[in-house]
């Protein structure tokens, strides 16, 4: 009975975090399909995209949210098993990245791949699931690591890495297991895979940059004074 608890938290996260929130707040506010705005992807950098700035703080929100809930979720139904909340975290960044809701199909009516997001919101989320405090780092030094580099794909992968830090320091401190490190290192995984069109353009030097960030001042004034 315990295992099939176990099995079913797990697949209760995957459902949860596929729940494609982007795709549902562009499509209310501005009637589009996130799906065809620039990466196509349904997190909160592209809904920002799509639909503003709100529309994507509304996406990322939700979707720390439900990565959070997935874990919740889990700790309730297996409570003793921490092995269990780290991979119902994990399924639930799987069902955001690789949506069953959101099949593609090819002519003939075949589904040849998920649609999804990158999984950094529900790597926050699923952390904040495991440990809340874990929040605390985590965001700190992903907005230290936006602000500064100013590159989206650079913050995700960070936050999973963030995610490692936070919950070693804890699990250091005797208060959470050392089991919840695989979360972290397991969020990192899925989301350089998700991001690998991201990291070849870094190799490249064409990820975008934006321009709030000092990197992207930087840019800017490095660009000003070749143009003089």
């Amino acid at each position: 009975m315990e295992m099939l608890l176990a099995v079913f938290a797990v697949a209760l996260g995957y459902f949860i975090g596929a729940i494609p929130t982007g795709l549902l707040i562009v499509k209310l506010v501005t009637g589009k399909d996130i799906r065809n705005v620039e990466s196509g992807r349904t997190g909160g950098t592209n809904a920002m995209r799509a639909a503003g700035f709100w529309a994507g703080l509304a996406t990322a929100l939700l979707d720390i949210l439900k990565g959070a809930i997935c874990v919740w979720l889990a700790k309730w139904i297996s409570p003793d098993l921490p092995v269990v909340h780290v991979l119902a975290g994990l399924a639930g960044i799987v069902g955001h990245n690789y949506s069953i809701y959101l099949p593609e199909r090819d002519e003939s009516g075949k589904i040849v791949r998920l649609r999804g997001g990158a999984g950094g919101a529900p790597s926050v989320g699923g952390a904040i699931g495991l440990y809340a405090p874990a929040i605390l780092i985590v965001m700190t030094l992903g907005i230290i690591t936006f602000f500064s580099i100013g590159i989206a794909s650079v913050t995700t992968m960070g936050v999973a890495f963030y995610a490692i830090i936070a919950l070693a320091y804890f699990a250091y401190r005797g208060i959470v297991p050392w089991t919840y490190l695989w979360f972290g290192v397991g969020a990192e995984i899925l989301l350089i895979i998700a991001l690998l069109p991201n990291i070849k353009r870094l190799f490249q030097g064409n990820e975008r940059v934006v321009g709030v960030s000092l990197n992207g001042w930087l840019r800017k004034r490095k660009q000003e004074k070749a143009a003089k």
